[in-house]
């Protein structure tokens, strides 16, 4: 597909109304008038018969209140200092809009292929927040990838609103437990990666937090992540090991959606320190305090399991997770033992 943003220049017309001309065309027009001194030469060279091209300079004479050119009979048509100055006007233009308008042409077709992807999806990815998971959605075709918690992804993938879901645990018990539920509803669970969760603080860690204790000074601005995410699973399960109430920790009521809206917010300085992930840590050139590691799956029902897009699908999760710092890739259930 091949899209050019032009600029156009819109007129008001007293007799024919609204209307809009092509700079692009107008100019060569007017470069082609010059040459021949011919308004009829001019217009077979455009593709336009004589009476379209003198009607659209009218038009635009009209509302510029500026005459374009002038006949002489016997001379032929030559173009008025204006109509000169119009050429020169257009091709600045032209090659301002050259140095500019390619962003504007690029940003039309990155959102016609977004949505095209969206429209030819045949199956709905709901998976928690995660870089690998989302290059890995959008180089396989036929997935729609909806960015949600562990918790809502895998009640949607069990209430058939889902066709397959991404979700991570960090703990044996929690793991065997869900993969019990989703084994009585029939649907498959494969071990992708291995990640490392911690602590996302500023670079080089100014405040000096080393642990989830830290979190009780009331000088230290935390940011968490929202009810239903595995990572705030993961937080709270911490903080009632440690006997922490959540209500002492500055910020715990302060809610990102993403791994990487976290980093964000510690970079803007809105926040000092939040859970997430050592890869997005990394990527924002922030530090990190390794706490945990967790297993992340992908599940299923029967009928993806036999899609090779899901196989697809599977294998880029592993390759990536294998080649980016803060993962490790997972391919046999055996790496688990005790986890399922």
């Amino acid at each position: 597909m091949q899209i050019e943003v032009r600029p156009t220049l819109i007129v008001q017309s007293q007799t024919d109304g609204r209307g809009s001309i092509d700079l692009i065309w107008l100019g060569q027009l007017l470069k082609d008038i010059e040459r021949a001194s011919s308004l009829v030469v001019a217009s077979k060279k455009s593709g336009t018969s004589y009476r379209g091209a003198w009607g659209k300079l009218n038009q635009v004479e009209a509302s510029l209140g500026m005459p374009l050119i002038v006949r002489t009979k016997g001379h032929g048509s030559i173009l008025t200092a204006f109509g000169a100055f119009l050429i020169q006007f257009i091709d600045e233009m032209q090659a301002g809009h050259l140095e500019h308008g390619k962003g504007y042409q690029d940003t039309l077709l990155k959102e016609i292929k977004k949505i095209q992807k969206s429209e030819n999806a045949r199956w709905k990815f709901l998976s928690s927040s995660d870089s690998i998971i989302q290059r890995a959605a959008n180089e396989v075709k036929g997935f729609d990838l909806k960015i949600a918690g562990s918790g809502e992804s895998l009640e949607k993938l069990l209430n058939d609103e889902a066709h397959i879901a991404g979700f991570h645990v960090s703990d044996e018990k929690s793991s065997k437990a869900i993969h019990h539920r989703l084994s009585k509803n029939g649907i498959q669970i494969y071990p992708v990666m291995k990640r490392m969760q911690g602590l996302i603080v500023k670079k080089g860690n100014p405040l000096g937090i080393r642990s989830i204790e830290d979190l009780l000074n009331r000088k230290i601005r935390f940011i968490n992540r929202q009810i239903g995410s595995g990572t705030r699973l993961l937080l709270d399960t911490l903080l009632m090991e440690e006997g922490i109430e959540p209500s002492d920790i500055n910020g715990y009521l302060h809610e990102e959606f993403t791994h990487s809206a976290v980093a964000n917010a510690i970079l803007a300085g809105k926040a000092d320190v939040g859970l997430g992930v050592k890869n997005v840590a990394i990527e924002n050139g922030l530090g990190f305090v390794p706490i945990k590691d967790e297993i992340f799956f992908i599940a299923m029902h029967s009928e993806m399991v036999t899609q090779s897009a899901a196989s697809k699908l599977i294998r880029k999760i592993r390759s990536y997770s294998g080649n980016t710092p803060g993962y490790k890739a997972i391919s046999l259930n055996r790496q688990l033992d005790g986890w399922l």
